[in-house]
């Protein structure tokens, strides 16, 4: 978690040390096979001082996703070009979104899959990040710009349905060997058909009737 600005390099404080030794050990042995004892010696610290700093090993994962998901955020809000079409902001969301995931794939796997048995804390932030980017996406597609071009705000449901998507390929391509690299062509594709303004709308008509056959099915 090295920051500074360009000619220069600022010390790291024994947090950001904190979290980093944390982020290196999920990507060598994973999240559950790191205890604090790991934490402390990669990070050339006591045990004191990380208590001094985090209740517990999951309150110093949190402080890692959330560096991750603000940083995330940030760099989609400073890759999209506001005065493009609505199918170019896409793209250069998608693309900001992985290549800020890439570098810590080991992290986003762990947070993907293992926050569902974590603590409250853990589980908490999780929901943020999901509201911050529905937000996100929702604060996008609903500008003058959009409305003028036949596009509508991003309904709650897609976003959601988009975010989850995501997660969950992202998730299954890590644990087979693969590249979140390699996702940002399909996961544009997606977006681009789950956002599309001139969607057709399903008939309510043969929904019902489909329904009352699966009833009617013994």
């Amino acid at each position: 978690m090295n920051s500074g600005h360009s000619g220069e390099v600022s010390e790291e404080t024994p947090r950001q040390r904190l979290i980093g030794a944390l982020s290196a050990s999920i990507a060598e042995v994973g999240y559950p096979a790191t205890t604090v004892t790991d934490i402390v010696r990669r990070a050339r610290t006591s045990r004191r001082t990380f208590y001094d700093y985090f209740a517990d090993r999951e309150a110093c994962l949190v402080a890692l996703l959330t560096h991750i998901n603000t940083q995330g955020i940030r760099s989609i809000r400073a890759a999209i070009d506001i005065e493009a079409p609505w199918e170019i902001q896409i793209a250069q969301a998608v693309r900001a979104w992985i290549e800020n995931a890439a570098p810590q794939s080991a992290v986003m796997l762990s947070w993907i899959r293992e926050t569902p048995g974590l603590g409250h804390a853990a589980r908490q932030h999780k929901l943020e990040v999901t509201e911050a980017y529905i937000h996100l996406i929702q604060s996008f597609s609903d500008t003058p710009m959009h409305r003028a071009a036949g596009y509508e705000k991003v309904a709650r449901s897609q976003a959601i349905m988009f975010i989850g998507g995501l997660r969950e390929l992202t998730a299954l391509t890590l644990e087979r060997g693969g590249r979140i690299q390699d996702l940002i062509d399909d996961a544009t594709i997606a977006a681009l058909a789950l956002f599309s303004p001139h969607q057709a709308p399903v008939p309510a008509a043969p929904m019902r009737s489909a329904a009352r056959r699966e009833r009617q099915i013994p």
